[in-house]
């Protein structure tokens, strides 16, 4: 059973979470016409009245934006403000995941955006690594990911992820823990949720967005940590062939943070991973707010 945190925010109130429910007739139900944030949380390891967020205020800024394909105004500073709100309601004491969401909540049957109701959510569950922090399997999925051309891929559109749950599916029974989706052109995307990294001669290469990935808020931690550790980063169109050849190759996003990947398809990368290894550790030094130079990143909520 998922433990979800006690109390949702839904229809602009604070409610238990066992209350905050839709009709079968909700018009994102049928059409995904919605998008999500996710951000993840820890009771501050030097303060227990204390909780913190990792970089905040980009997630309500993608999602500020994401509603804005939806032809829907949400500012960041009130999606920011409702979740500062949500954690002091909350009080978790353990690791948790949040997912606020926006969505068309008018109740009709035709596909559209406009003159229809929108609105906006926030629930949380608790949450402790979501893939093995000792490295997953990867297959190359059959199936394809979308171009920006036929739907919005800066937003996090809820509707997207049909292809990211066909693929999910796709992998695991066929063996493997996670997959890797080829955009149109047959070139690296990303996987199921998360970006994706190789490591080739000392140097980190990923896909950049015209690859038709997400422009994911960890994915730009890593880079941004990368650069600073002095590690060459280069963003490029990406082969399947590379993957089976690198040095290491990683996964990075909110609920996975930074997974290293052991094998793609029949190939078995090197067990060493003194990149991925040196990011993970630096990731999880930030988020505990136990790096100074990374300090603006880390949002503390006290919960007195």
């Amino acid at each position: 059973m998922d433990n979800f945190l006690p109390i949702a925010y839904f229809k602009n109130q604070f409610i238990p979470f066992e209350q905050a429910n839709l009709s079968i007739a909700t018009h994102a139900l049928h059409y995904g016409t919605g998008a999500f944030g996710g951000l993840r949380g820890i009771p501050d390891p030097a303060n227990p009245n204390q909780v913190l967020l990792f970089r905040l205020d980009l997630h309500a800024k993608r999602l500020s934006n994401s509603a804005k394909l939806l032809n829907f105004d949400l500012p960041a500073d009130k999606i920011q403000a409702v979740i500062t709100d949500f954690v002091k309601q909350n009080k978790p004491k353990v690791s948790f995941y949040l997912r606020p969401f926006v969505y068309t909540s008018g109740l009709g049957i035709a596909p559209r955006l406009h003159k229809i109701e929108k609105d906006f959510f926030v629930y949380g569950i608790e949450l402790g690594d979501y893939l093995s922090p000792e490295g997953v399997s990867c297959r190359i999925s059959s199936w394809c990911r979308q171009e920006d051309r036929s739907l919005p891929l800066r937003g996090k559109i809820s509707g997207a992820y049909i292809t990211s749950s066909l693929a999910k599916t796709e992998a695991v029974e066929s063996g493997f823990d996670e997959a890797i989706l080829l955009n149109s052109s047959g070139k690296v995307s990303e996987a199921s949720g998360m970006n994706v990294f190789i490591v080739r001669n000392g140097a980190i290469i990923t896909p950049g967005f015209e690859q038709d990935i997400l422009e994911g808020i960890t994915r730009d931690s890593v880079l941004t940590i990368a650069r600073d550790l002095g590690i060459p980063v280069v963003e490029r169109p990406v082969d399947k062939s590379e993957l089976f050849i690198a040095d290491e190759v990683f996964l990075s996003g909110t609920a996975a943070k930074v997974t290293p990947v052991k094998q793609v398809e029949t190939y078995h990368l090197p067990k060493e991973r003194p990149i991925t290894d040196a990011l993970r550790e630096k990731i999880t030094a930030i988020t505990e707010n136990r790096d100074s130079k990374y300090q603006d990143w880390v949002f503390p909520i006290a919960l007195d």
